[in-house]
């Protein structure tokens, strides 16, 4: 059990760490919204960059942060049923809740990710639109993601089978 503890301990953590850089992305947002509005508001002089950018980097915030989200338990759900079992049959629906939809769905988007991104890349991909910035280092954030989903998935269930072995509470998010 000791080695199930590191292992989660460690996947959390990569979790934790990917999404705390992550989230300096939206102070990257914030920065070029704030220069665009200047340039437009300011000195009549729109970028034709800012949009797409801020799009970009809020596609990449939104994906990279996800295991994050996962981990601190930020992600929508829908308790109706879950919250009045006990916490045995909360930890045995969790487990088969990840093993028949969560990771057939994130292995599936993360396999197909791949395969996109190394389309992207081979033909040097950029943007239809006048400023026309590459796309393959965005794409590549999709099988990243969806890797990184699939980590804090396998600690998620361990915690519930760590809950379903020994007994005791659901596994608590984790906080500072």
């Amino acid at each position: 059990m000791q080695a199930i503890r590191h292992l989660i301990r460690i996947l959390d953590g990569i979790s934790d760490w990917v999404g705390r850089i992550g989230a300096w992305s939206v102070l990257a947002m914030m920065l070029v919204t704030v220069f665009e509005v200047v340039s437009r508001r300011v000195f009549n002089a729109p970028g034709i960059w800012a949009f797409e950018t801020i799009t970009m980097l809020f596609g990449f915030h939104f994906m990279i942060v996800a295991a994050y989200a996962l981990l601190h338990r930020s992600i929508v759900s829908v308790d109706l049923l879950y919250e009045h079992l006990a916490p045995r049959a909360q930890a045995l629906l969790s487990i088969v809740s990840y093993l028949v939809l969560f990771f057939p769905f994130v292995i599936t988007v993360a396999v197909h990710g791949i395969g996109f991104t190394e389309y992207s890349w081979s033909m040097g991909e950029t943007s239809n639109t006048a400023f026309a910035p590459p796309l393959y280092p965005f794409k590549a954030v999709i099988p990243v993601c969806f890797a990184l989903l699939a980590l804090q998935g396998l600690s998620e269930t361990l915690k519930h089978l760590l809950v379903l072995i020994e007994g005791g509470n659901q596994p608590e998010a984790q906080h500072e």
